[in-house]
């Protein structure tokens, strides 16, 4: 069973990596950030909730999104793997996923993959994306927030001895072998 968990930088190509393994692998690409942005366009209760935070570049309050991965990873197409892109953030998050799991009698197996780019790397790339919410100032404060809110999960899942590191500065290709090599072992 599959179940792996992205980690990385704003514009470390967890989306578009996690998006093209769920399809090589026919598992479900759970993405937070992807939920998030439907919700705000169809202006959900929750949308309209997290609109104030994304619109700032902080992180949506724990409790929203704990509530929507809850959901999601009970649906029927995820009890037999996923791979969750933008979740966890923080280790309080992380915790919650361990609970989670036991609960949902999913714990064992997962894999934490961490895509490493520099920050000037992830500016660039964020810049040509061209979405509304990614000038530099908000680009570069949510660096800052992952810094502090989610890089304490790099530990968090080393010392659980489930973290594999991958270099995200390279071509979208390699990074899809590298990933690949991954999971086959």
């Amino acid at each position: 069973m599959t179940r792996l968990i992205f980690l990385g930088p704003p514009g470390a190509g967890k989306g578009t990596q996690a998006k093209n393994l769920a399809q090589d692998c026919d598992l479900p690409h759970i993405s937070t950030g992807e939920i998030l942005r439907q919700a705000v366009k169809d202006q959900t209760p929750l949308g309209v909730k997290a609109q104030s935070y994304l619109d700032k570049g902080d992180l949506v309050p724990d409790k929203l999104i704990e509530d929507l991965i809850e959901e999601r990873l009970g649906k029927p197409d995820a009890q037999s793997g996923w791979i969750l892109d933008g979740f966890p953030r923080t280790v309080n998050q992380a915790v919650f996923l361990e609970q989670l799991l036991q609960k949902l009698h999913q714990q064992g197996g997962e894999r934490v993959i961490n895509l490493e780019v520099p920050d000037d790397i992830v500016i660039s790339r964020l810049l040509e994306r061209g979405r509304n919410d990614d000038t530099e100032e908000v680009i570069r404060h949510r660096l800052e927030v992952y810094r502090s809110e989610t890089a304490p999960l790099i530990d968090f899942y080393s010392d659980r001895n489930l973290l594999l590191c991958v270099n995200g500065n390279q071509s979208p290709e390699e990074v899809t072998a590298d990933l690949k090599k991954i999971v086959v072992s």
